[in-house]
């Protein structure tokens, strides 16, 4: 049994005003081509495959598309809700996916045993059980109780998130010994857990006050395929837990980041695990420097660029430049007839808890929504608790927000079909 696990497509995610659909149906084909060469038999995809609860429709049409080009292959395609998936828009198409050897798991369903499925190899032979687990809603674990203490509520989730987990192992290990069987048992996830490393570009999950689930309280399943973090990683457990991170990078962050798939490789009672590397179909780069050095630092970029490749930039101005007044232009200027197109010009800040009136001596542009965010939140005085608090209503606000502007841009004009 060959399994890719996968997560954080983010399909139709439009980052500082650019489109990212060249890129998603670039690592699509790629990813078909891929089953066919390692002879996969299931891909999971452990949630976000779309970066807002409205995908845009061509973000819809390179899902429907590669599900259709995966076909021919006779690889299983499991996938799972995330916290940026509306269970509605993934639930509309289930039924048809299905037909499509596609099975898909918005949330939690009412049966639990309407999550625990069984993989077959090519041979259509059962090899493997999978415990498909998508993002858990709070609402879906847990009635809400008056006068309970955030940490009670925190302690309440993380234990109703933890007999998830276990009543599906238990479900899982009930099924091979009714069977008779061994097949190894995979379970998957869409949280954040403790110890990982994460980028700019994941949105925090407020799960009530659920800010990171405790590995330990994972089920001792052969494999655990988690998403929601954008860099690839195993965690260090006695469980092998692991992140496959997003296909392409989210955020500049994680230009430096060697994008990857695990695979996942089930053999006479044996695993093997390893990695896929992922073609950059984007080149993209942070340079952090004074305006005399950029010149030098940006050719060593460009010697790394292909042919006819544009290289999407992000400048950050070290402090003994910021003063300057006309920086943008200069650092325009800089770039005259060279393939880059500046997506973003900041100035370094010494004090990332920078106070409001600290922030107007900076220009909005050079700001992200979490820069704003936590200024305000400086000016005030406010417990550990209602920060939080705030911060959960902040980001729901924004998301919607940022989900109506997205849906506002016009759609990339398609090219006509070739004779």
């Amino acid at each position: 049994m060959r399994i890719l696990h996968t997560s954080d497509w983010h399909l139709g995610q439009h980052f500082i005003g650019k489109s990212r659909a060249g890129e998603h149906a670039a690592f699509l084909r790629w990813l078909v081509t891929k089953v066919t060469e390692l002879n996969i038999d299931a891909i999971i995809v452990a949630g976000d495959i779309f970066d807002t609860a409205t995908p845009p429709s061509y973000a819809r049409e390179l899902y429907n598309q590669f599900i259709v080009e995966l076909q021919p292959t006779a690889c299983q395609l499991v996938v799972l809700g995330g916290n940026h998936d509306s269970p509605a828009v993934l639930a509309e198409s289930k039924q048809l996916l299905a037909k499509l050897n596609t099975t898909v798991i918005p949330a939690i369903p009412a049966e639990l045993t309407e999550q625990l499925l069984v993989l077959q190899d090519k041979n259509g032979k059962a090899a493997c059980l999978l415990a498909a687990v998508p993002f858990l809603r709070s609402r879906d674990l847990l009635q809400s109780q008056a006068g309970q203490s955030g940490q009670q509520k925190q302690q309440n989730l993380q234990q109703a998130i933890a007999s998830h987990y276990q009543q599906l192992f238990a479900l899982a290990e009930q099924y091979n010994q009714q069977h008779q069987l061994q097949l190894p048992i995979v379970m998957t996830g869409h949280l954040t857990t403790v110890g990982v490393s994460q980028s700019e570009s994941v949105r925090d999950i407020y799960i009530g006050t659920l800010e990171a689930f405790s590995a330990s309280a994972f089920p001792p399943a052969d494999y655990i395929a988690l998403g929601h973090i954008h860099q690839a990683q195993q965690l260090n457990s006695n469980t092998d837990i692991r992140y496959s991170g997003s296909p392409i990078p989210l955020s500049f962050d994680e230009a430096r980041q060697q994008k990857q798939l695990w695979l996942v490789d089930f053999s006479n009672q044996q695993k093997t695990i390893s990695s896929i590397a992922i073609p950059c179909f984007q080149s993209l780069a942070s340079i952090k420097t004074d305006l005399a050095s950029l010149p030098a630092m940006l050719t060593s970029q460009l010697d790394k660029l292909a042919v006819n490749d544009t290289l999407w930039l992000e400048v950050v101005i070290s402090s003994s430049d910021g003063y300057l007044t006309d920086l943008q232009p200069r650092v325009e200027q800089l770039l005259i007839d060279k393939p880059v197109e500046l997506l973003r010009l900041r100035r370094e800040r010494n004090n990332s808890g920078a106070s409001l009136q600290q922030l107007k001596q900076t220009s909005l542009a050079e700001l992200a929504p979490a820069d704003v965010w936590q200024a305000r939140l400086a000016d005030e005085t406010l417990t550990t608790e209602q920060q939080q608090q705030l911060s959960a209503l902040h980001q729901q606000v924004l998301a919607t927000v940022q989900d109506a502007a997205q849906q506002a841009e016009p759609e990339p004009k398609k090219e006509p079909a070739k004779p």
